[in-house]
């Protein structure tokens, strides 16, 4: 469950930066899906993180 959440949060994170910067619709995919990648990533240590602790 973590690992979905950081992956929708990274790629609207993704999506919102690459608006800011004034990026076209590729650029944007392109943001949100690193954005999404790397909440996933983000997600999946904090899973395994808290699975050892627990």
């Amino acid at each position: 469950m973590i690992v979905i959440a950081g992956m929708i949060l990274g790629a609207i994170l993704g999506w919102r930066k690459a608006r800011k910067l004034g990026g076209n619709r590729m650029d944007i995919a392109q943001y949100a899906g690193v954005g999404a990648i790397a909440g996933a990533l983000l997600g999946l240590f904090i899973t395994i993180g808290l699975e050892k602790v627990l």
